[in-house]
């Protein structure tokens, strides 16, 4: 385990600057302004923006980085500047900031899944070739972790004044609309291949919260064999974004993260604990987007709340399916089987999965966020699966409108629940509040606003598996809640082990479906 002096230099220690004592919040850190952005268009463009105001650091941390897209992707010949001033391909963007901005260190820091991989990316192996040659630009790959966790942050530092927070890494196949048409020409990979709709968001924060979060990024540039950084003092003139509107001002901001045990670093867990605490803090209605729902704790603190007399509601945008043949094995089967559980114990008809649709064409919901009652919104790169709360590196960032001097920042979450539901139903914001309050709750909303032809939610239902799904599913295999399990199935009895709430609903639900008439 870590000395107090090593969890002080690499933002790994416990709670402090007033955090929780139930090891929940890492710390919490002022910010003037705050924003959450949604989807790729818009946060690539006001990303480019902010680095180009950068004058001492840009610090981006990813689980991806792909040097061929354009910061500027899809828009139209009429959007641009008539005299091109800064390139807009990341790579070529990256090399020009130092340039042109003399006294500007710019480091990158990516999780290694394969170094080999960019030998099949073309131009971003010369990219980095060229990168490699100039000294205020500094690109490392990150495997300090155990075998089979990954670096999932999605973190960027700009001047210890700005910094970024949430699930949009500056990758191929990210860029998107709010609008998701179902046959957007500008959705385009960088081989010019049309991809599906895709649904993301983050948040963007100055001020004092950006050390903050710098601090984590610091600690993995060194765990990565970087070298310790040169300190830095933050900036003090604004590098916020011309044309992004301010949604939340004077604010304070929780930080939580999750990391594995690593050599001398010890472990995080307090995204988990955090999710756990929302859940059982909830007076009327939990909203979240995640890419996955397999995470065994977070089913069983949903079940907890459901079995009580009066359940808030829960609902939860994810996509149709997982990304790839492997993630839909370790995914979409523990889905399944926990949802069929959980419809168990929802004796009150007050927990839905919905899945995002614009047409017939399915948008793969990439987003991490979640809103409690209104109060509390959170924001970051872990989803609602067993490696985001145990194995994978990540960090959270939330605002809780009940915390004091806090209390101002209520409306604009209320404002961003209307105005994602309304993206997903294809309806205007103003009108949300209205309907909000003639529906009475979110899932009588969603049924009877939506229209099939546009935008709209499609209720999941739980298909039935087969034993060797089924088994797949409870064994943890593929998403295992500690690394020590990676490779055992069934370690520690699995999905649904012996004594838990979710293991006697999984064989009650088991016995129902076999009684059942085909």
């Amino acid at each position: 385990m870590p000395g107090e002096e090593d969890r002080r230099r690499d933002g790994s220690g416990g709670a402090d600057h007033g955090a929780e004592a139930d090891g929940s919040v890492w710390r919490y850190a002022h910010a003037e302004r705050a924003s959450v952005i949604v989807d790729a268009e818009d946060y690539f463009l006001h990303m480019q923006s902010a680095m180009l105001a950068a004058r001492t650091r840009v610090f981006l941390i990813g689980w991806d980085f792909d040097t061929r897209i354009h910061l500027t992707h899809g828009r139209r010949w009429w959007q641009r500047p008539f005299r091109k001033t800064h390139p807009s391909r990341l790579g070529s963007f990256i090399g020009w900031l130092p340039r042109h901005r003399p006294g500007l260190h710019v480091y990158i820091l990516k999780w290694r899944v394969s170094v080999l991989q960019f030998l099949t990316r073309g131009t971003m192996f010369w990219d980095l070739l060229r990168w490699a040659r100039h000294t205020r630009i500094s690109f490392k790959f990150d495997s300090a972790h155990p075998l089979g966790c990954s670096h999932h942050q999605k973190i960027a530092v700009l001047d210890h004044r700005l910094a970024v927070c949430g699930g949009i890494d500056m990758t191929d196949k990210r860029w998107d609309t709010r609008a998701h048409r179902e046959n957007e020409p500008r959705r385009r990979t960088v081989h010019r291949t049309r991809y599906c709709p895709w649904h993301d968001a983050t948040m963007m924060m100055e001020g004092d919260v950006a050390a903050a979060l710098a601090e984590i990024g610091h600690g993995r540039w060194e765990r990565a064999g970087g070298g310790k950084l040169p300190s830095i003092e933050a900036r003090k003139a604004s590098l916020w974004p011309e044309k992004l509107p301010v949604q939340f001002e004077n604010v304070e901001i929780g930080i939580a993260r999750t990391r594995a045990e690593y050599r001398d670093c010890g472990d995080l867990r307090e995204i988990e604990a955090l999710f756990l605490r929302h859940i059982r803090e909830a007076e009327r209605f939990i909203y979240a987007e995640s890419q996955y729902f397999a995470s065994r704790k977070v089913a069983e603190a949903i079940t907890a709340r459901l079995q009580e007399t009066e359940p808030p509601e829960i609902v939860i945008v994810h996509p149709a399916n997982a990304d790839g043949w492997l993630e839909q094995q370790a995914m979409d089967h523990a889905r399944a089987a926990l949802v069929r559980a959980i419809d168990e114990a929802d004796r009150h008809d007050r927990f839905s999965l919905w899945m995002p649709f614009v047409g017939d064409a399915a948008i793969y919901c990439h987003a991490k966020l979640m809103i409690v009652d209104d109060a509390v919104v959170r924001i970051g790169s872990a989803n609602l699966n067993n490696r985001s709360l145990g194995l994978d590196s990540e960090c959270d960032v939330f605002i809780d409108s009940r915390r004091p001097n806090n209390g101002h920042a209520a409306k604009a979450i209320a404002a961003l629940r209307c105005s994602l539901l309304a993206e997903h139903l294809g309806l205007r914001e103003h009108d949300m509040p209205q309907l909000f309050e003639h529906h009475g709750s979110m899932r009588s909303l969603i049924e009877n606003e939506g229209t099939a032809g546009g935008r709209h939610l499609k209720r999941y239902r739980p298909p039935v598996l087969s034993e060797v799904e089924r088994r797949l599913a409870e064994s943890e295999l593929l998403d295992p809640e500690c690394p020590e399990d990676m490779f055992e199935p069934f370690a520690k009895g699995g999905l649904f082990r012996q004594g838990g709430r979710l293991a006697r609903l999984e064989t009650r639900a088991f016995r129902r479906r076999r009684k059942a008439p085909r």
